[in-house]
């Protein structure tokens, strides 16, 4: 996207972070390198956003902030280290959006965010809801962020909504625990079966005007348009259908964004890459379009 790195906040809306960890990984290892590959191939991207009609840099002043600080094999520690990053850049009233890394690294971001501005609520775009208690007895670790969320007290499960479950499950309880936890779900086969403008709906209902804090796993996409990724599952929507949801989600109040788990030793072509670059550049196009029609 050809942003200007800086540190520097006065005046900025978002800031762009990358976040290169992946020791919360329960399968694939490689996320680690999704900032990197994501700004490398962003220079194909260009400002303006046909859909909504806006050029995103007009409306907003976003930077590359950098990576943010991670000790490989030092969860807490890494989060700590985000967490206060991330504070740093939430303080100085600056949107976050986030390349990821595993989706373990969604924890720091939620505690950051929910510091800031009080239960926040979560669109969660990803073919596993990452609510389990533990994985293998570790409770940090991407399978796990969106229950600690709301155990913490960071995340309104109650307005909020995970899209796109899919796959085999370890148990039955593998999609219940997150309607017990209190999340609205819908699966791939729902949302197909429903269409995106009836998904949508639901989301919007479900979040309302609440402060959001939006999460796209690249898994989400059918592995036919992103191979490259940690946990791939078959039969999910087109790269298409994900980018339409996104589009159309246009007047939803972002607080912050985050694209996870893009995993470049098993991409092609960089298909993956260019399509989480999209995503992100989605994202800011959302904040730009909510920013236009709330100024100041």
């Amino acid at each position: 996207m050809r942003l200007t790195h800086t540190q520097e906040l006065a005046g900025v809306d978002v800031a762009v972070v990358g976040v290169p960890f992946d020791t919360g990984s329960p399968y694939r290892v490689g996320c680690r390198f999704g900032p990197r590959e994501i700004r490398s191939i962003s220079v194909l991207l260009r400002p303006i956003n046909p859909y909504h009609d806006i050029d995103v840099f007009d409306l907003c002043k976003v930077v590359d902030y950098g990576d943010a600080t991670v000790i490989p094999g030092e969860t807490e520690r890494s989060f700590a280290a985000i967490e206060a990053e991330l504070d740093h850049i939430i303080a100085n009233g600056v949107k976050t959006l986030c390349f990821g890394g595993d989706n373990s690294i969604s924890l720091p971001q939620i505690r950051s965010l929910g510091r800031a501005h009080g239960p926040i609520s979560l669109i969660h775009l990803d073919a596993h809801t990452d609510t389990w208690d533990d994985y293998l007895g570790v409770r940090h670790n991407a399978a796990t962020s969106y229950r600690r969320g709301v155990e913490e007290g960071w995340i309104d499960a109650s307005t909020s909504i995970q899209v796109g479950m899919r796959g085999s499950l370890f148990s039955r309880e593998d999609i219940r625990q997150s309607i017990d936890l209190g999340y609205e779900l819908i699966t791939t086969d729902e949302m197909l079966a429903a269409g995106i403008d009836e998904v949508v709906r639901r989301i919007k209902r479900r979040v309302g005007r609440n402060k959001v804090f939006l999460s796209v796993d690249m898994d989400v996409v059918d592995p036919a348009f992103a191979p490259g990724v940690q946990i791939p599952e078959a039969g999910g929507p087109s790269a298409h259908d994900i980018l339409t949801l996104l589009r159309k989600l246009a007047g939803v109040n972002l607080v912050g964004g985050e694209v996870m788990e893009l995993n470049h030793l098993y991409d092609s072509g960089e298909i993956t890459a260019l399509l989480a670059a999209t995503f992100g550049a989605e994202i800011l196009a959302l904040i730009a379009v909510h920013k236009q029609g709330n100024p100041g």
